[in-house]
């Protein structure tokens, strides 16, 4: 599994907003008010993601002791960081999408509130992006180079 590149999820949000657009030019009149909800939830797994992988790459790094880590485990947080990152780009770019049409009209305030609501969705995904491409850095093994001459793991040294 390669690194996720940041032009995939560029591209992935821009063609979702693109489709987005066009649905919602024709279909505006049929939708009701957008919720407010998805901005927690995406807020929520940005910190849970960033949690997790500060934690991962402490203990990749053997800054904390436990149980050691399985490869496998390493592999589906990694895979689930591409996953979200990938989904948020998606949900980002649906939000915008949304966002540029009701952006021509928010002196009524029906598409004012589907502005905000979905303006902010954006801003959610957005930092939901960033914490998977943090979870999916922590991910990587640490630099061999620098511990190639000890016998111990890093943290039972004594500095």
């Amino acid at each position: 599994m390669t690194p996720t590149r940041p032009v995939t999820l560029v591209v992935l949000a821009v063609l979702s907003a693109v489709v987005a657009w066009l649905v919602i030019r024709v279909t505006f009149a049929t939708w009701p008010l957008l919720p407010y909800s998805a901005i927690p939830a995406l807020l929520f797994l940005a910190v849970g993601e960033a949690l997790v992988g500060r934690n991962l790459k402490a203990r990749l790094a053997g800054r904390r002791t436990g149980k050691p880590l399985e490869p496998i485990a390493v592999a589906r947080v990694a895979a689930l960081a591409k996953a979200s990152s990938h989904a948020a780009a998606v949900f980002g770019g649906i939000s915008a999408g949304f966002f540029v049409y009701v952006s021509g009209m928010l002196d009524k305030s029906v598409p004012r509130h589907d502005a905000l609501a979905s303006g902010f969705t954006v801003l959610s995904a957005v930092v939901l992006v960033l914490a998977a491409l943090y979870l999916e850095s922590c991910c990587r093994a640490p630099d061999k180079g620098q511990d190639e001459d000890r016998d111990e793991p890093p943290y039972l040294t004594w500095h």
